[in-house]
């Protein structure tokens, strides 16, 4: 079954003929497996990587790393749980070293994700302290590099 997974996490467009050719099991097994793990939620989402900077529109991107105080004994899944809530929030990991958690957040502009963390992220009351960093260029997002391939610069010789 993992293999249909590593299959589909690599292109989930990819269909379920060429899925059952890879993996030995028929179109049906596959697609029975694969309604499995959706309804087991296994399977969470369908996502397309997108290079935004292509198509014109510049969000801003930021990682935060928060500093949790969890003095009122809640746990990191409370307090990651509530902010998750945010639509601004892409990511929420829990992270070692000196901070807890790291969030992504995209917003449309610098300003608008530093008012964002400002206003309610540092706000929470479990939130000890923030660093944020402005993402300045992506250069590879979920294993999909975005570099653009270089074209030759050499002249095409024609006999």
């Amino acid at each position: 079954m993992n293999e249909i997974l590593e299959i589909i996490e690599q292109d989930p467009k990819k269909d379920l003929a060429e899925i059952a050719l890879l993996t030995g099991y028929s179109e049906e097994e596959v697609r029975s497996r694969i309604k499995e793990l959706e309804d087991s939620g296994v399977i969470r989402k369908y996502k397309a990587v997108i290079d935004w900077d292509k198509v014109g529109e510049e969000y801003i991107y930021a990682v935060i790393e928060l500093k949790i105080n969890l003095g009122d004994r809640t746990g990191y899944d409370a307090i990651a749980q509530r902010i998750a809530s945010f639509n601004q929030v892409r990511s929420i990991r829990l992270i070692s070293g000196d901070h807890d958690l790291s969030l992504t957040v995209r917003g449309n502009s610098m300003k608008e994700v530093a008012f964002f963390v400002a206003e309610k992220i540092a706000t929470l009351d479990q939130v000890q302290s923030t660093v944020t960093h402005f993402v300045l260029k992506t250069y590879k997002e979920d294993g999909v590099t975005l570099f653009e391939k270089a074209k030759s610069k050499r002249l095409a010789i024609s006999p």
